[in-house]
């Protein structure tokens, strides 16, 4: 749940920022909503399980990819990670959500509906905004940096994992000025 402590500032987990940036970006490379969801979920959960291992919370061998198949699987980039991809039973593009399952949109909107609470429109808006200033090539390329650049920051008092930071409005607005 988030909190708003001032207008235009949401108190917030750093994880569902990213998963909602990453669906706005492959939305905008022209992915349909639920892709575009299933595929920002792998990034992120990427991105948490890289934290974790830094963090020492996991091993390095616990999350790699199996590369003794000599089977071709198909991938996309997206903020500069390899997404494999699979089909649902409907024929449906998602990530591959480990041993050719694929990850299904509905649990991931319902965690990044949860997670912004009232807030999701307009940070939803932010995003879109800064999203349609760019080329989506371009977006899909620089996309990660420019998360860095309005991610939550979590107070240096603050650990622990999965720390609530304060997220701008006006900062994913300005990310690329």
């Amino acid at each position: 749940m988030t909190t708003s402590s001032t207008s235009g500032r949401i108190r917030v987990n750093r994880a569902p920022v990213l998963t909602l940036w990453a669906a706005v970006v492959a939305e905008r490379l022209g992915h349909p909503p639920d892709t575009a969801l299933s595929l920002a979920s792998y990034v992120a959960g990427t991105a948490a399980r890289a934290k974790a291992r830094r963090l020492g919370l996991a091993e390095d061998a616990e999350h790699r990819d199996d590369t003794t198949s000599l089977k071709p699987r198909e991938a996309i980039r997206l903020l500069g990670k390899e997404v494999p991809l699979v089909h649902d039973a409907d024929g449906e593009v998602l990530a591959d959500a480990g041993g050719g399952k694929p990850a299904p949109a509905a649990p991931i909107k319902a965690y990044v509906s949860r997670a912004f609470g009232q807030h999701l429109p307009a940070v939803r808006a932010a995003m879109e905004e800064l999203a349609a200033r760019h080329d989506p090539e371009e977006l899909n390329r620089i996309g990660f940096r420019l998360y860095e650049r309005f991610r939550p920051e979590v107070p240096a008092d603050v650990t622990g994992w999965g720390a609530r930071g304060e997220l701008n409005l006006e900062a994913i607005r300005q990310a690329d000025s």
